[in-house]
C-alpha cells in the first residue's frame, strides 16, 4: 500500500524541553492508525505537528520531515492554511463555532475559500453530513445554531466541517473522550467507513478503542516511539517489553 503520510525523524521541542525525539512513522491510504500510551508521553504533541498546530505555540519548534502526498508540508513557502486543508483535525472537545448555524458550521472552510455557490454549498453540506452520519438528524434543522445539538452531534458536526474541504488525512484527538457511550459507538462506526475517503490518525487513551477502530498503533513513552505495527501485533505479539507492560495495564 501507499503511505499518504510519512513523518521521518521528528524532533519536537519547547524551548530546552525535547518533548519528542526522533519519531518516524508511515500512515497508509485508507487506514486508521492510533496513537496510544501514558499521558504526557507525547502522543497529542506529535499529533498537532502533523498539521502545523504548534506554529502558534511560542518556543515550540520542529525538526526533520513530515511528508503528506509527497509535500513537506514545513517546506519553504508552504502556506499553513492551504495545508491545514489536506490535513483536518478534530479536537477532543467538540468545538462548533459558537455563532453560526449546523449548515455555516459545516461549509465554514469552503467559504474561507471563497466559494460562495448555493447550490454547491449545499451539495457539499449534505455530502459531509452524510459522510459524518449526521444528516437524518439534522436535515431539518440545518438553519439553528451549532451549539444547540448533543455533545455527540457537535462532535459529528465537527468531523463534518472537515470532510468538507475534502482532506487526505484525518487527525483526532481522543475525539471521544468527553462522550457517553453511544455517542463513542457512532464515531468509531463512523470511522470504519470514513477512512474509505481518508486516512486517519487517532488519539487515544482507550486501549480497547484502539484494538477495535485501528489498522497500525503507534506507541509512545516518555517522548520516544517504543514501537509501531499492525495493530493486531502490538496487542498480541508485541516486540518491547514496555508496549507488553503498557496494553497489558501494568502502567499507564
Amino acid at each position: 500500500m501507499t503511505p499518504i503520510l510519512v513523518a521521518k525523524d521528528v524532533d519536537i521541542f519547547y524551548g530546552d524541553f525535547h518533548a519528542i525525539k526522533k519519531v518516524s512513522m508511515n500512515a497508509e491510504i485508507g487506514t486508521v492508525n492510533a496513537l496510544i500510551g501514558p499521558s504526557g508521553c507525547g502522543k497529542t504533541t506529535f499529533l498537532r505537528a502533523l498539521n502545523r498546530m504548534h506554529d502558534m505555540t511560542p518556543g515550540a519548534r520542529v525538526e526533520g520531515t513530515i511528508q503528506v502526498d509527497g509535500q513537506n508540508i514545513y517546506g519553504p513557502g508552504v502556506d499553513p492554511v492551504v495545508m491545514r486543508r489536506r490535513i483536518g483535525m478534530v479536537f477532543q472537545k467538540p468545538n462548533p463555532f459558537p455563532t453560526m448555524s449546523v449548515f455555516d458550521n459545516t461549509v465554514a472552510g469552503l467559504k474561507l475559500a471563497g466559494i460562495r455557490d448555493k447550490n454547491q454549498l449545499m451539495e457539499v453540506a449534505e455530502r459531509s453530513l452524510r459522510g459524518a452520519a449526521l444528516w437524518e438528524e439534522v436535515k431539518d434543522r440545518l438553519h439553528m445554531p451549532g451549539m444547540g445539538l448533543s455533545g455527540g452531534q457537535q462532535q459529528r458536526l465537527c468531523i463534518a466541517r472537515a470532510l468538507a474541504v475534502q482532506p487526505d488525512v484525518l487527525l483526532m484527538d481522543e475525539p471521544t473522550s468527553a462522550l457517553d457511550p453511544a455517542s463513542t459507538a457512532k464515531i468509531e462506526e463512523l470511522m470504519s467507513e470514513l477512512k474509505k475517503v481518508t486516512t486517519i490518525l487517532i488519539v487515544t487513551h482507550n486501549m480497547q478503542q484502539a484494538a477495535r477502530i485501528s489498522d497500525t498503533c503507534s506507541v509512545f513513552l516518555n517522548g520516544d516511539m517504543i514501537e509501531h505495527g499492525p495493530t493486531e501485533q502490538i496487542f498480541q505479539n508485541p516486540q518491547d517489553k514496555r508496549t507488553e507492560d503498557y496494553v497489558s495495564g501494568r502502567f499507564g
